[in-house]
């Protein structure tokens, strides 16, 4: 086993040293999902939920989560993001009836260090906000899986989710 990265002589945590490491280009994509009801599925199809446009808003959410990611999590580089993209796509879960909104984000930097905590942070915070926008119409809303799908560059190389 490997001796432990965020560790520093004395045994206490630390952000390791990047500054050796070669600047590529990095990508990953991270994805998410939230399940509703069908009053929230109708109320966010239609326009009409009372906070506005649910997706416009969870989507400017996930990008400024992938944006201060480092914030949030104590031994993550900021880093600045050359790309961020969030999409969402419906699904009916036929077994129980509701529906469930797929949350896919992919973040780019070209830097020295990875984009997973970026990914997974902006998938992560849309489903978050897609909750507090929608739940006044029912708390029952399910968030998860959240989960790394892909990531390239950097030594440890690509890595892809199977199917």
């Amino acid at each position: 086993m490997s001796e432990p990265t965020h560790f520093n002589e004395q045994g206490r945590a630390r952000m390791i040293d990047i500054s050796a490491k070669q600047e590529t280009l990095r990508t990953a994509v991270a994805r998410s999902s939230i399940t509703v009801n069908a009053r929230i599925h109708r109320q966010i199809a239609e326009g009409t939920s009372r906070k506005g446009d649910v997706f416009a808003v969870a989507q400017v959410a996930g990008v400024m989560a992938a944006k201060h990611a480092s914030t949030l999590i104590p031994m993550c580089h900021p880093i600045l993001l050359s790309g961020c993209d969030i999409t969402f796509h419906w699904d009916i879960d036929e077994r129980t009836d509701r529906y469930v909104i797929h949350i896919r984000s992919e973040i780019k930097t070209k830097g020295s260090t990875g984009v997973e905590m970026e990914a997974l942070s902006a998938a992560t915070v849309a489903a978050l906000t897609i909750y507090d926008m929608c739940k006044a119409d029912g708390k029952e809303m399910i968030i998860g899986p959240t989960m790394l799908v892909s990531k390239t560059g950097g030594e440890q190389g690509d890595y892809c989710r199977e199917a």
